[in-house]
């Protein structure tokens, strides 16, 4: 059952009126749901960003909940268009393309059906093409939010490994031939305005190398095997831990192993960056 909350994610920015267009048929539809944002800043076509932002951010709004996320390089292609209900109750409205990576890769995705896009859409816009986030994604996104359909009213029924899923690996501790502890794994997302680095590996995995605060680590971040950072850092509980423009390793908000400086840039300041091609590489210093 849905609560009448729809939260819009796109790559549109707020430059022009298409997020506002998007609201606008979601009032349309029923003026008695409460539409809300999660971001409108994903970067252009970066399918993998927003897979991460919703999964940074469902599990705080309240089962029953109806996201919208439009993320659509393949807009008017073959891909298809889904309704995915995941493991607590919440409801997502998209495409069809990866934006369901990181829940698919934590088993938080229970099911989805396929929307029919010839008639499950705002009539009228029939005609058009590349603006599925207005004519499929939102429209329908309402009707579910203010109970107008139900999940049921949608077609296929499709199994969590139906769907479209990147390749996604959590990052993990092994020990090298000489034995020393190690954590390996990439960097999935910068804090964007602050400029941290977060990996995706798991507040588990960096655990298990029995650390205490101000312990250190050393940090190799790589952009396809090449070495752009090398240093050792200390591990903190947060960033007034180490002094102004010093460079410190903490547990972010999704309880992930990250890398900041301390009233700076780590970004900016090392000249690294996230994304698959990103790798990181932690090994405890005896």
């Amino acid at each position: 059952m849905t609560n009448k909350h729809l939260v819009l994610q796109t790559d549109f920015g707020l430059q022009d009126g298409a997020v506002s267009s998007m609201r606008g048929v979601a009032y349309g539809v029923s003026s008695d749901i409460l539409v809300s944002d999660l971001t409108h800043g994903i970067t252009p076509f970066n399918i993998f960003e927003g897979s991460f932002r919703l999964f940074q951010t469902f599990s705080y709004w309240e089962s029953g909940t109806v996201f919208v996320s439009v993320v659509d390089p393949g807009v008017g292609s073959k891909r298809l268009s889904i309704v995915a209900k995941t493991t607590g109750g919440h409801y997502i409205v998209t495409p069809d393309n990866g934006t369901l990576s990181h829940l698919l890769s934590h088993d938080l995705i229970e099911s989805a059906r396929v929307i029919d896009e010839t008639t499950q859409r705002l009539p009228g816009s029939e005609k058009s093409s590349t603006f599925h986030g207005r004519d499929i994604y939102a429209f329908n996104g309402a009707l579910l939010a203010s109970g107008q359909t139900k999940y049921e009213d949608y077609g296929d029924l499709l199994a969590p490994s139906d769907l479209v899923k990147l390749p996604i690996q959590p990052g993990q501790y092994q020990t090298t031939t000489y034995g020393q502890p190690q954590l390996v794994g990439n960097i999935d997302i910068t804090d964007v305005n602050f400029g941290s680095l977060w990996s995706n590996i798991p507040l588990r995995e960096f655990e298990k190398l029995q650390l205490v605060y101000g312990d250190v680590l050393r940090v190799q971040i790589k952009n396809q095997g090449h070495v752009l950072f090398d240093e050792v850092l200390p591990y903190v509980h947060t960033f007034t831990d180490v002094n102004p423009g010093e460079p410190l390793i903490y547990i972010d908000s999704v309880y992930t192993v990250a890398f900041g400086v301390h009233t700076g840039s780590f970004e900016q300041m090392y000249h690294v960056g996230a994304g698959q091609e990103w790798q990181v590489l932690l090994t405890k210093e005896e």
